[in-house]
């Protein structure tokens, strides 16, 4: 279908990220290692908050879901990126490729309003601790998940479909090592001034959107913990915030340095380093962040092998 409403060529070639046939050897160690570390590390993630009841809150319930898109979206990218590097095989078919990019801006999307959802959770537990449990209820945690979830499966629609009618027709060689909005423009010898328009209202009134909420939760939470009188209060209220805080400054810098800006203002390199970063590297530094600097998931770890431990004497 895409082939012949598009073009003649029935599939891309992903120029990936270098031609040195010794870089590509280097590139695809270091990202198979990542990827592996994203794996164990989300799914050990999930799996200690599941085993631990102790982190059956709404915090972690949503710590659960950003795990899961973390390691859906690096299995969207990584594993046709390794594919690439280490065979000659650098093709990809039309209907691969806007599925790939289909979900990769689902996953995407979906993240920043859970990030939302985190901090507005974090708000109510440190600006309305005493009313916390009855706002969080596990009702607003599953409407606060879902939302999340359909407003990124609009956006992702909106986004390929509107693709979806240009013509690509200049060159079936995508500049880039996935399928992303601004390489797929290059190549198309339509007007892609609407669907230019299109994409960046939804990529900025998610990602601005998204992070302007969250600015907005953690203006009112600096607020609150400068009121607090004890040091002490004021460092442990801190730090059930620091590592949200700071999965969200690395996670929205690479978006907005790569989608809110003109797709003439494209730069192969900057923007393929920017792009290595928030679909490769940072779902690996997630549970990194949220595991060694939470002394929750720490504590929780050492429970579980204890109880493991205990277990296996039992026996």
């Amino acid at each position: 279908m895409y082939a012949s409403n598009h073009s003649n060529k029935p599939e891309f070639i992903l120029m990936g990220l270098t031609e040195s046939k010794e870089i590509q050897l280097v590139l695809s160690v270091l990202f198979l290692m990542i990827y592996l570390v994203t794996v164990l590390g989300n799914i050990g993630m999930m799996l200690i908050i599941r085993l631990d009841t102790q982190l059956h809150t709404p915090m972690y319930f949503f710590l659960t879901h950003l795990s899961f898109l973390d390691l859906s979206y690096s299995t969207a990218i990584t594993p046709k990126t390794l594919e690439n590097l280490l065979t000659t095989n650098k093709s990809i078919s039309y209907t691969d490729c806007f599925t790939q990019l289909y979900i990769f801006i689902l996953l995407a999307a979906t993240e920043c309003f859970l990030l939302s959802s985190m901090a507005y959770d974090r708000y109510i537990a440190i600006c309305n601790p005493l009313h916390y449990p009855v706002i969080m209820s596990s009702r607003c945690c599953l409407a606060l998940l879902t939302a999340s979830y359909v407003i990124g499966a609009v956006d992702s629609s909106v986004t390929v479909f509107s693709m979806l009618t240009i013509q690509f027709c200049k060159s079936n060689v995508i500049p880039h090592f996935y399928c992303d909005t601004s390489p797929l423009l290059s190549l198309s010898c339509s007007d892609t001034h609407v669907v230019e328009i299109i994409i960046f209202i939804f990529a900025g009134s998610t990602i601005l959107g998204s992070f302007l909420t969250i600015s907005a939760s953690y203006v009112f939470i600096l607020s609150a913990i400068l009121k607090i009188n004890s040091t002490s209060g004021k460092q442990k209220a801190f730090s059930t915030c620091a590592s949200h805080l700071l999965g969200v400054a690395v996670f929205y810098s690479t978006l907005i340095f790569t989608y809110l800006k003109p797709s003439k203002s494209y730069s192969l390199g900057k923007d393929q380093v920017a792009s290595v970063f928030y679909t490769i590297v940072i779902p690996m530094l997630n549970p990194l962040i949220y595991s060694l600097r939470n002394k929750e998931v720490k504590s929780a770890v050492v429970r579980l092998v204890k109880t493991r431990q205990v277990s296996t004497k039992l026996r």
